[in-house]
């Protein structure tokens, strides 16, 4: 057998390893056990929870980036702006929300069709719509997630997982809250040239 020389020993070495493949090593719905002081069953229901508002959080974000592409009409540079300032806020939540399920020992979801399956917000239309529509449609998504995570927030901290709770709490309301004063004020029927 050829004795290989030293450089292609090196070039195979650097050579990429793709098209792998192996089965998971842990399944969506099962929970690993983390040295965190809080009980299984309690991160589980606190995963299964997180789960939820992620995949809510997630259909959020993504209504951002399209009304964010579609906006048009006279407020458009404004709403443009707007629009992806608040995208950039869910994705952080997004990745919180994400980084909280791991530390849980569970598995968030990824994947926009089983972000698609499981969101409890409407699917929004194809097409353009006009800006008090996305604005509506906007404000209804920021209620449903601040619906369930309030029940949420409150169910954890019975529970007593303080760490979720406190993400639900000091994150996802403050920030959904927030954009929804920032998004209804562009719903008030005030004049702009000449006082009633």
């Amino acid at each position: 057998m050829k004795k290989k020389k030293p450089t292609e020993a090196i070039t195979m070495r650097a050579r990429p390893l793709n098209r792998q493949s192996a089965h998971e090593f842990q399944a969506f719905t099962q929970t690993v056990p983390m040295p965190i002081a809080l009980s299984q069953k309690v991160a589980k229901q606190s995963v299964e929870n997180l789960n939820q508002i992620l995949a809510d959080t997630f259909t959020l974000r993504d209504l951002y980036k399209k009304h964010h592409w579609q906006v048009g009409g006279p407020t458009f540079y404004q709403l443009h702006l707007l629009f992806d300032k608040h995208y950039e806020e869910q994705n952080d939540l997004v990745d919180a929300i994400a980084e909280r399920i791991q530390s849980l020992g569970g598995v968030g979801l990824a994947m926009a069709p089983d972000i698609a399956e499981t969101t409890m917000i409407p699917r929004a239309p194809k097409g353009r719509e006009e800006v008090p529509v996305q604005i509506s449609r906007l404000l209804h998504a920021h209620e449903i997630v601040l619906e369930e995570t309030r029940s949420m927030a409150k169910q954890a901290a019975k529970q007593g997982d303080d760490g979720t709770n406190d993400l639900l709490v000091s994150e996802v309301i403050r920030r959904n809250e927030m954009q929804v004063w920032f998004l209804s004020q562009h719903l008030v029927n005030v004049p702009l040239v000449k006082a009633d």
